[in-house]
């Protein structure tokens, strides 16, 4: 089943701008001292590597590199979670913060920040959180002083962990070294789709659009989501058990009660303890931490020994042409793309076009892989990334990195670059799940019905309304003209500037 796009945290997200005695500053403080489990993320603005290319003849003595330096946080995303739900909240509750560091001043911030991160009875969850514990603490310490350092962070629970501990991984083995991302282990475990279109979006530049607020403030609130899982399987497994002394019947005692606003909270409570005591651990920077390395491949680049060497390494990015469908070189004159992993959902827009767009056939194919799939099959492929295009000499002229970095732009940008032509007659026109074509005369109701049978739910609604269904020849998919059809297309016409 395809996963679901992910929604909007449900408990909405509050954006923290200002210091002081602002509202939104005084409840993120109130949340975090009341807070058992907490969930973090950060973001900071990409670094772009490279300088300005060499002249011609002999290049001048290079001057002295300026000191690496660990790139500045914009952005801290907070999901605070209490035994009863938070502040007023449901027992599932959760508040969820976005707090903007470029505006709110980091002195107001640090103490509650220290104390949470130094607390043992409070567990902290995070992605690979190491990295962004020692870009925030040099943020700080950058602003206030060497002082303002985090050193460590106690009662800590890394989400990979927790994911490898649900798929069953042997403890006794070591983990594997390739990690899954974030948009992954959501996927797998939660079936939500993180889309990951802006995580290398400029974070320092202001106003953050509505896309960026809800995309940073998803990957914490769904760190809690992975948490509440990992829980109930270990409760379901016995594994851990609560502190609170029970009677002999299996319920609290009235003294334990009588401490508690509820025994759920006793059970909570008691739980999150022994997962803290058995499963969390401790991140402590130290004093290598907290200086940036130099990167060491400047200094080992291999010198090229011939020209054809350099040749290969061409990584032009600008389109030269002509593609291989173009009729002057033997093409058939039907464009067709391979987009690779990095850029699938563009795949799935070249596919509502009315375009042949694959993907790999694997979810991780070696370069190799993708340029004998690219020269086979006579398409271009598409790449975001730039170190493949040092092996685009394998399929001449068949590679092009993609420069936009949101889908409706990439969209854009393939259509100008490769001047592909546009029809309302061909929107919807493929099947976006395998970019398989439709067979030409449509299906009834009934037919539809019974090619659906096992294998697709028609909804009742649809069945008093005089509809057509289209079926796909490679995978059985069915398609029908519903709202959903008639938006999209009216989106891919405005996309597209076709007049209706």
């Amino acid at each position: 089943m395809d996963p679901t796009p992910s929604p909007p945290p449900p408990f909405g997200v509050h954006l923290v701008t200002s210091g002081g005695s602002s509202a939104e500053l005084a409840l993120l403080v109130r949340s975090l001292a009341a807070a058992r489990v907490v969930a973090l993320d950060a973001e900071w603005k990409p670094r772009r590597r490279g300088g300005p290319a060499a002249g011609d003849g002999a290049p001048p003595a290079p001057a002295p590199a300026p000191p690496p330096q660990f790139p500045t946080v914009t952005l801290l995303q907070v999901a605070c979670r209490g035994s009863s739900g938070g502040d007023g909240g449901e027992r599932s509750g959760c508040q969820v913060f976005v707090v903007d560091l470029l505006a709110v001043p980091l002195a107001d911030l640090w103490a509650p920040l220290r104390e949470l991160f130094e607390r043992p009875d409070v567990l902290k969850l995070g992605f690979r959180f190491k990295q962004d514990l020692v870009y925030l603490s040099a943020t700080f310490a950058a602003a206030l002083g060497c002082d303002a350092r985090f050193g460590k962070v106690e009662s800590f629970l890394d989400v990979t962990n927790v994911y490898y501990y649900l798929k069953g991984h042997d403890k006794q083995k070591r983990l594997p070294k390739e990690t899954k991302s974030l948009a992954t282990i959501c996927e797998e475990l939660l079936n939500v789709a993180l889309s990951k279109e802006l995580q290398c979006s400029d974070w320092s530049y202001r106003p953050l659009s509505e896309g960026q607020i809800q995309y940073a403030a998803a990957d914490a609130y769904y760190l809690l989501d992975i948490f509440d899982l990992f829980q109930q399987k270990i409760r379901t497994e016995g594994k851990c058990s609560p502190t609170t002394e029970l009677n002999t019947d299996g319920h609290c005692s009235p003294e334990a009660i009588e401490c508690s606003s509820s025994a759920y909270e006793i059970h909570y409570d008691g739980y999150l303890t022994s997962i803290v005591t058995k499963y969390s651990e401790q991140i402590l920077l130290t004093e290598s931490d907290t200086k940036p390395r130099s990167s060491r491949r400047k200094d080992k680049q291999k010198v090229p020994t011939n020209a054809k060497c350099n040749a290969k390494v061409d990584c032009s990015i600008e389109w030269q042409g002509p593609p291989p469908w173009d009729p002057s070189i033997g093409g058939d004159g039907y464009p067709k793309f391979l987009c690779d992993v990095m850029i699938e959902g563009l795949a799935k827009h070249l596919r509502c076009v009315g375009i042949d767009a694959a993907i790999p056939s694997s979810k991780k194919p070696e370069p190799r892989d993708l340029l004998n799939q690219t020269y086979k099959e006579g398409r271009i492929l598409l790449t975001r990334d730039v170190k493949l295009l040092k092996y685009q000499y394998l399929a001449s002229n068949q590679v092009y990195r993609v420069k936009s970095l949101l889908k409706h732009d990439q969209l854009a940008e393939v259509i100008d670059t490769f001047q592909l032509k546009i029809s309302e007659d061909k929107l919807m026109s493929r099947c976006t799940k395998c970019n398989g074509s439709f067979i030409q005369k449509p299906l009834t109701l009934e037919e539809a019905v019974e090619a659906s049978k096992g294998f697709q739910v028609i909804p009742s609604c649809l069945f008093n309304r005089n509809l057509e269904f289209w079926k796909c020849t490679d995978c059985n998919q069915l398609y029908w003209e519903g709202t959903q059809y008639h938006n999209a297309v009216q989106k891919f016409l405005s996309l597209c500037n076709i007049s209706d």
